[in-house]
């Protein structure tokens, strides 16, 4: 498919995204994504991901199914998302109306030395999306369009998927916490649920 990608600086989009989340808690996978929410402001309504590939959609559909009064956004890259892909099938069964799901797709495998990946050619995750049963979706191409997505994230009834097409970029380093006990804890702890 490939249509207009590679158009969006993902570290300015994100933070620009954000500022729009309201209450909303984060789920963010491995690396770009969870650094870029990070450097967008770190919060302890955000729950990020350290090396679990693959792992950031089955937690925030576990989140938001264990929170439903509360909106649960997962930023993921393509590669993560497409290694767990069955769990989309999952959220269309599912169907918490309270999560929305942000691909961040620079069409490569970019943890493992950035070869092509599988959604620079047909693979289009919008589509594939929809046939699991997740009827609300768009396809984003340039920085102009956080309005209409972040209404779709934050707001309109779940679940919902975006693909934003973004670039391969170099941006500063920005690490959370590394610690996975102490990131759950610190999330447990903003959503008032105490440790057993």
């Amino acid at each position: 498919m490939s249509t207009a990608s590679n158009k969006i600086a993902r570290r300015p989009f994100i933070a620009e995204l954000l500022k729009h989340r309201g209450g909303s808690l984060i789920v963010s996978g491995l690396g770009s994504p969870t650094w870029d929410c990070f450097a967008a402001g770190d919060s302890p309504e955000y729950l990020y991901s350290w090396g679990g590939m693959g792992l950031a959609l089955p937690t925030a559909l576990g989140v938001a199914i264990a929170q439903p009064k509360r909106r649960v956004v997962c930023v993921t890259g393509d590669g993560e998302l497409l290694m767990g892909v069955g769990t989309l099938g999952v959220v269309g069964d599912q169907a918490p109306g309270n999560l929305g799901i942000l691909v961040l797709d620079n069409e490569k495998f970019g943890e493992t030395g950035r070869q092509r990946g599988l959604t620079s050619n047909r693979t289009d995750l919008t589509a594939v999306a929809q046939g699991f049963g997740i009827g609300k979706t768009m396809l984003v191409t340039e920085q102009g369009a956080i309005p209409a997505l972040a209404k779709l994230l934050f707001e309109t009834p779940g679940p919902v998927l975006a693909v934003a097409k973004i670039a391969i970029t170099e941006d500063p380093w920005a690490l959370p916490e590394k610690d996975g006990a102490a990131i759950g804890q610190r999330f447990r702890e903003a959503l008032g649920v105490n440790r057993a």
